[in-house]
């Protein structure tokens, strides 16, 4: 049976401005408590490097795109462990509910045998992490659609 965290928040902010925020790769250590490294080209085949944030030192992580929609959403994973022992899957999603406000949901997958022993030692952190880097782009998007409409009113 896998295990799966999955996080679904409402933004106050367009599906455009979530879509810059989880997108900038670059920007991730401004504001994501977990992922505090990101590069990729964030082309299907193609590698993302990550560290993440698991212990007090953040861990070097390399999984591979598989899915891309400018300004919905992207998907990526491990390279499985043979026999089924381990696999992942991770996405996030964006929905427009109106002008001013979209839905992201973020889905991290884990199974295989082996997923025992990496929840048993992880399991906290990856639930605190996902949770923070959720939280992470609610708050983010959010003030800079703030700051948009501030100086956008002359402000």
């Amino acid at each position: 049976m896998p295990f799966i965290i999955d996080k679904t928040v409402d933004i106050n902010a367009p599906a455009d401005v979530v879509w810059e925020v989880i997108s900038d790769l670059a920007k991730y250590p401004e504001w994501n408590p977990f992922c505090v490294e990101c590069r990729s080209t964030l082309r299907p085949g193609d590698p993302i490097d990550m560290k993440v944030r698991l212990t007090a030192r953040p861990q070097a992580q390399r999984e591979w795109m598989k899915e891309y929609t400018a300004g919905k959403g992207f998907a990526y994973s491990m390279k499985p462990v043979p026999g089924g022992a381990l696999s992942s899957r991770r996405s996030h999603e964006i929905t427009p509910v109106d002008g001013a406000r979209s839905r992201y949901r973020s889905h991290f997958q884990l199974q295989g045998w082996l997923s025992v022993v990496v929840l048993a030692l992880f399991r906290r952190a990856l639930e605190n992490g996902f949770a923070g880097m959720t939280a992470g782009v609610k708050q983010r998007a959010e003030e800079l659609w703030i700051h948009r409409q501030t100086n956008a009113g002359g402000g």
